[in-house]
């Protein structure tokens, strides 16, 4: 069983940044990103990083502005926000699910992951 537990969520101002943390324990060959889900709108895969950091994966509305990074000996995954928006503001998931190859590391599949964690809350205010 794998347990994925966030922090780093916060209130900011538009052009602010945050970082998100997400340590995992249990499972091995993970997966492992974001997606988040704001009231009333579907959820959006945002990041993912595969096991061995090779493939990282961004959807379009926050390449560039956003960065993920992965420590494999604290089996920990960052999430660095910068240049956040008003529209970035959601409730972020970290999740997570078995790979066996790193190109089916993909952030939209974390949508439907194995594993999430219990989410952290990221507001923008304009």
């Amino acid at each position: 069983q794998v347990r994925l537990e966030e922090s780093g969520g916060a209130s900011v101002q538009t052009g602010g940044s945050l970082r998100l943390s997400c340590a995992a324990s249990g499972g091995s060959d993970l997966c492992m990103g974001w997606f988040r889900q704001a009231p009333g709108q579907e959820r959006e895969g945002v990041a993912s990083i595969s096991p061995s950091s090779i493939a990282v994966n961004y959807a379009d509305s926050v390449r560039g502005r956003f960065i993920i990074t992965r420590d494999t000996d604290k089996n920990t995954v960052f999430l660095q926000m910068n240049s956040l928006k008003p529209e970035d503001t959601a409730m972020y998931y970290c999740a997570a699910y078995g790979v066996v190859r790193s190109f089916n590391c993909r952030s939209n599949s974390l949508k439907s992951a194995t594993y999430r964690g219990q989410g952290t809350q990221v507001t923008v205010s304009s």
